[in-house]
């Protein structure tokens, strides 16, 4: 063991002083813990020096670490993003993650007369929503930077535009330290302070460059007009954008996915119903997403959203039985075919639009499949990663969406839900298989074994045993049953 920690920490000396993600892997190749550092020769090396080693040892870790991986970014804004799309994507063991999303923490600023900013998993109905992100703590981290360009307020003070009383209240710290502008003691006006608010929500919401523009110009009257107060305030906040904004190099550009969470999903359906040229705006929205671990154990997944909401009674997966390996169009027909065959008879609930997640080769993949059915196909469309270019069953060309259009959002919202839908039920068939190996191996009893050790009288019976179905037709099935109606609420 101590051999292989050092040869691991000669390899980390080697590592840039950047920020960055590290990968740790197992002997089999397999991700085990991801983290993020703004340096990563001494994050990384930390975890093989001699000094540290029992510290880390306690979590078993280091039992497991064989080799390792690094994604250099430009900033640690970059880095907090790289490492939650990828902790989301593989689950690492060692990640001491929330698997639900539901209970993921978000970023919320508030509709108030001063708004505030703040990392919650309780979001309130007046607010503006971003996330949901992986790490309350890198989360909170990447808001105390935001905070030094926009100067934003954290506090829960209920502040009042009109309340006369404001002039005589003592602002706190971070008001001496230059990250707030205190509008609780009367520092700045309603509308500036608004003003503030209004670029960080640009600037979240991908308009940077425009933004950076506008301070720019902003920044050059302020000088001609003897305002060097005012300039210098601007300039600085161009310095800490600038420097927040840096894109990853061509080619860790695929890592750059901040989540796609859509505000308000009826303006985003109709975002994407003008986007997609569609007569009617579409209720009903599928995806579908396919996972795998170098060829083995691969799966599909099948997410449905109703009105621009998700509708988990609808999600559905799929354990991919082609048998061909690492084929993501044979997976991707065997999922279309089976999860619409008995659909287009008009026995289950059929979309309006149909994502796959891929490029051309995928649309034309599951195309393939729709032809050999009797009903015609709805819209079907493909969304392809990096450059998320939206591809169409009747157009030739892409579609290329701005970053921050409404339809391309709700598109990538579904995405991302098919995708970690995916991921959690790979996750579940790996540990399977892991304890299948551990069994076999003699690591862990089976469970005939460890119920055999008891009588049969105090043996727990299974569901099935204690309460056996009184027709064959009454049995637990393995499908989801379609809903009653088309959509949730029609039968209340």
């Amino acid at each position: 063991m101590n051999d292989r920690l050092t040869k691991l920490n000669e390899k980390a000396k080697g590592l840039p002083k950047a920020p960055g993600v590290y990968l740790m892997k197992d002997d089999k190749g397999r991700v085990i813990y991801i983290g993020k550092s703004a340096s990563l020769r001494d994050r990384v090396g930390s975890y093989f020096q001699p000094s540290t080693r029992l510290e880390f040892k306690k979590s078993g870790l280091l039992d497991e670490v064989v080799d390792f991986d690094i994604l250099q970014t430009e900033t640690e804004v970059e880095a907090l993003l790289a490492e939650n799309r990828l902790i989301k994507d593989t689950q690492p063991k060692y990640n001491a993650r929330l698997l639900d999303d539901k209970t993921f923490p978000y970023l919320m600023v508030t509709r108030e007369d001063y708004p505030g900013v703040y990392v919650t998993r309780e979001p309130v109905a007046r607010a503006e929503l971003y996330g949901p992100f992986t790490s309350v703590a890198a989360l909170k981290d990447a808001v105390v930077h935001l905070q030094k360009a926009f100067k934003f307020r954290t506090c829960h003070l209920e502040i009042l535009e009109e309340d006369p009383k404001k002039k005589y209240f003592r602002p706190c710290l971070l008001y001496n330290i230059g990250q707030c502008t205190a509008p609780c003691a009367d520092k700045i006006s309603r509308t500036d302070y608004n003003e503030d608010v209004k670029k960080f929500i640009r600037f979240l919401d991908g308009n940077r460059a425009a933004l950076l523009k506008e301070l720019h110009k902003e920044m050059v009257e302020a000088s001609k007009d003897l305002e060097f107060e005012k300039a210098g305030k601007i300039r600085d906040q161009i310095k800490a954008l600038s420097a927040l904004d840096k894109r990853a190099s061509d080619g860790e550009e695929q890592y750059w996915q901040p989540e796609a969470f859509v505000h308000n999903p009826q303006e985003g359906v109709t975002a994407l119903q003008d986007a997609l040229g569609m007569k009617d705006p579409p209720r009903v929205l599928e995806c579908i997403d396919i996972a795998h671990l170098q060829g083995s154990e691969m799966v599909g997944s099948l997410v449905c959203f109703i009105d621009g909401v998700p509708f988990k009674n609808g999600y559905r997966r799929f354990k991919i039985n082609h048998g061909q390996g690492n084929n993501d169009f044979l997976s991707i027909q065997e999922v279309v075919s089976r999860r619409y065959r008995d659909a287009s008879a008009g026995g289950e609930l059929y979309p309006d639009v149909i994502v796959i997640d891929g490029g051309i080769g995928q649309l034309h993949a599951a195309l393939d499949v729709f032809k050999t059915m009797d009903i015609k196909p709805p819209m079907v469309i493909s969304i392809a990663k990096k450059e998320e270019l939206i591809f169409m069953q009747d157009r030739s060309e892409p579609i290329k969406l701005s970053r921050n259009h409404l339809g391309l959002k709700m598109v990538q919202y579904l995405r991302d839900e098919a995708h970690r839908f995916a991921q959690h039920y790979h996750h579940i068939l790996r540990r399977k298989a892991q304890l299948e190996e551990d069994v076999k191996s003699g690591k862990r009893p089976s469970k005939r074994r460890r119920h055999s050790k008891m009588p049969e009288n105090d043996r727990p019976k299974t569901i099935l045993e204690a309460t056996p179905p009184a027709d064959p037709a009454d049995a637990p099935i393995e499908t989801v049953s379609p809903p009653e109606s088309r959509f949730p609420g029609d039968n209340e």
